[in-house]
Order: structure tokens, then sequence, then C-alpha cells
């Protein structure tokens, strides 16, 4: 192997030891090249003060800008006279479609309330003027959250909750519960306009509830035994048009001991609507047109319907992070009237400690065409321990 290929596979090391051997001088960085390399971002505001550290993005008409000495500052653009950047962003305008075309990033300047993009050639690629600035993003969160292409298995974030309740004493019972919740959302940042969204919700609640004899009788009288038996599943993949209205396919799978319904299964699609979506609060209405199959235990024959999803579903941010969750959910069957069923939940989901939470919520179940003997509505209150992940 020559010189040149040690060299090329040894990297920066190799060079420096060869040159040390050939006894030519090694310039090592020095204290004012460090500093150049790392110059902060400078914000210029109209009254001559300077505010100097990051510019994380920029939302509408707000500057994100982190400082030293401040932390995360918001810094509206009407109070900048001028702002000099030295990392590399990639600028939006409004209206503008967002697509994986890739846009060249570049350091950004802001005077004269217009926004220029200098590619790393030198050249002026791009002037916006304020008024029609969207976002400003740097290229590694714009390489990551709108050129990439993510796997399936990326960008999932959840929780998975369970609780349990065991009685020995008069009764004996025991009651268990197990929920998992999945949604993944691109992109990933809420600041950027949403292109899909999936959810995957699975509940369980299994119980036993035996009650003998007290006091027994002679000869033995034997114990009453009930069973509770509730699973809900579902899956959900939308696509937005907009960053309010987007399509919808879903899936869901119930069982109910308490209404003797063996499985009921829903395959459909339809369209969703953004009410509103703040940092504080979020509520969505859905509607669908689907196929529904309903099997009951015997002898109740099972049905076969085309019906309909009307649902909306709310949330919000509480104070000390606590957060409520509403939805409900109104199902008729077109082709038989009196098959028709409703579901309605709510929960508060209250940090305790790290990723861990508490968790309450309702949830109650009406069918209004159970198998023959059986409940038509069930009721739930569980109450759990919740663990967060990203």
């Amino acid at each position: 192997m020559n010189i040149q290929q040690k060299l090329f596979f040894n990297g920066g090391a190799g060079l420096a030891a060869f040159l040390l051997a050939s006894g030519i001088a090694v310039l090592q960085p020095t204290p004012i090249m460090a500093q150049a390399k790392s110059q902060p971002d400078v914000v210029v505001f109209a009254n001559g003060d300077q505010l100097t550290g990051k510019l994380e993005r920029s939302v509408g008409g707000s500057l994100i800008f982190k400082s030293d000495e401040l932390g995360e500052v918001t810094v509206s653009l009407d109070k900048v006279k001028e702002l000099r950047t030295n990392g590399s962003f990639t600028v939006l305008q409004k209206g503008e479609k967002i697509t994986r075309t890739s846009k060249v990033p570049g350091t950004i300047t802001y005077a004269d309330k217009k926004i220029t993009v200098t590619e790393p050639g030198g050249a002026a690629s791009e002037v916006v003027p304020t008024s029609d600035l969207a976002y400003i993003i740097d290229s590694e969160t714009y390489n990551k959250e709108v050129t990439a292409n993510p796997t399936p298995l990326q960008g999932w974030a959840g929780a998975i909750t369970g609780g349990a309740t065991i009685v020995r004493a008069t009764d004996y019972g025991e009651n268990f519960n197990l929920g998992i919740g999945l949604i993944r959302a691109i992109p990933t940042v809420p600041f950027l306009p949403p292109r899909t969204r999936s959810t995957v919700n699975v509940l369980e609640t299994y119980g036993k509830l035996t009650s003998p004899v007290v006091p027994q009788t002679a000869p033995p009288s034997p114990a009453a035994e009930t069973k509770t038996s509730i699973f809900h599943a579902d899956a959900e993949h939308d696509k937005y048009f907009s960053t309010r209205l987007y399509a919808l396919a879903a899936v869901s799978f119930d069982h109910n001991y308490a209404q003797g319904l063996n499985l009921q299964s829903i395959y459909g699609g339809g369209l969703g609507y953004t009410v509103f979506n703040t940092p504080v609060q979020q509520l969505d209405l859905k509607a669908d047109v689907h196929y529904e199959r309903e099997n009951f235990f015997a002898p109740t024959p099972g049905e076969n319907l085309i019906g309909s999803i009307f649902g909306e579903a709310y949330r919000r941010n509480l104070p000390r992070k606590i957060v409520f969750t509403e939805n409900a959910t109104f199902i008729p069957a077109w082709n038989n009237s009196s098959a028709y069923s409703a579901i309605f939940a709510a929960g508060l989901l209250m940090p305790t400690y790290k990723r861990l939470s508490l968790n309450l919520n309702v949830l109650d179940n009406y069918l209004n065409n159970p198998a023959a003997g059986y409940d038509k509505n069930s009721f739930q209150f569980i109450t759990g321990v919740s663990y967060s992940f990203k």
C-alpha cells in the first residue's frame, strides 16, 4: 500500500502523523479559530438591543430563539430590525406545498421585513417578505420531517396502562385491565402541517366474581360465578388533504360478554375534520361508511350490516400537565334501524413520576340489539398506572 492509500484509510490521524514524521508543522486550532466556528446567531431589536444565541425555528411571524441567558424565548418579527444566522435553514412560504422535493438550505438574514436565504456557494437564492413567511426550519429537522421517507416502524409514540383488583373475602373476585395506545403522526413535530396520522388502540378488561353461600347450607350449595370479558381494538390511518380535512380508513373489533356479543367487526372509510387544534385543546369530527358483522352467543343469529360512524374526539391540556380526553361515537345501521350502538369514553391522565402517570377512565358501551337474555349496556370505571414512551 502506497503512502496516499495509507493516508486515505487512516484519515486525519494518519495525515497528522505523516506530516509530523516529515518535519512539517501541523496547524493546531487556536482559540480564535474555535470561536469563529461557533459564532452565535444575533437578533437586533428595533430599539437597538441585541440577543445572541441560536435560532431554533420560526412559525408564522414569530422566532423561536434560544439564548444562554434567557433560555428559549419567542420573539415577534415586528420587533426585530435585523437577524443574522450561521446555521443552515430552509424557508417555507404560506401556501407552499410541502413535498419531499429537496430545497437547498442556507444561512438566512432578516432586514427590511424580508428574509434572505443564502446558499452555501454565496448566492442569494431566495427573498421572502415576512408577510408570506410560514416556517423557518433548521436543515436537520427539514431533512428528517419533510424530505425523508420514514419506515412504518418509525415515529410511534404512546402509552401502556394496566391495573388489577383482587378480593379474597365474602366474595372471591379478581379484575384485570390492560390498555395500549399508539400514535404515529408524520411529521412528528407539531409546528409543521400534518401529512398522515395512524393510531392503534387495544383495551381488555377481564374479571371473575365467585360468591359462595355464606353461611353454608347442608348439603352444601354451589357458589355462584359471574364473568366479565370486554375487549376492544381499533386501528385508523388518516391522510390529510389540508391542515384540517383528511380521509380515513378504519377497522375495529369488539367483544362484550355482558351483551352476548361474541365479536363485532367493522371495516370502513370516511372523512375527518379538525375543528380546532391549539397547544391547549383539539377537537376532531369524523364520519364514515362501513361494513359491520355482528356475531352473538347462540342461539341469537349474527347480522351483516351496512352502517356509518359519527364521532367526535376532544383533548384538553389542563394545569400541572394533566390531560383530559373525551370521545363519543354513534353507530347506526342503514339496513336495520334497530341495530345501532354507541360508545362514550372520558379520561384523565395525571403525571406522577417521570414517564409514569395515574389514569382514570370511564367507558360506556351501548348495544341496542344484544343477544337474547343479555344486557344492552355495560359501564366501566377504570383506574390504572400508565407508562408513556416515545
